[in-house]
């Protein structure tokens, strides 16, 4: 998400991040979102249950969570590269798109999921 769009950003800017270190900078990401993504649904899910006691929800919550930190990752390292190969500054421009994405993300994968559980009857 935001911490790693400004790592991107200032690695960008300072020429450090090359094409042979970008699949690296992609990967532990993915590593990290995945682990942030986990640790923060199964805190999320347990609220979940606890107040609304629906396994189900908790599932999804959780489930979204994870999606959700993985898009953001990812998406913080892809734009920014994207941007930059198209010769648009990433520092002006990355946040905006970051943001969409992650939120609209955010949103289908948290509906999306409840749906395909059956929780949206």
């Amino acid at each position: 998400g935001t911490q790693t769009l400004a790592v991107v950003v200032r690695a960008l800017a300072t020429n450090q991040l090359t094409s042979s270190n970008t699949a690296r900078m992609l990967f532990r990401e993915f590593r990290v979102a995945i682990f942030n993504g986990a640790a923060l649904g199964t805190v999320g899910a347990l609220g979940s249950y606890v107040i609304l006691a629906n396994a189900g929800l908790s599932t999804v919550f959780a489930l979204s969570m994870i999606f959700n930190s993985i898009v953001a990752g990812l998406v913080g390292v892809v734009v920014p590269v994207a941007l930059d190969k198209a010769n648009v500054d990433p520092a002006v421009s990355s946040a905006v798109f970051v943001t969409t994405i992650t939120d609209v993300m955010g949103f289908f994968s948290f509906l999306g999921l409840a749906t395909l559980w059956g929780l949206g009857h």
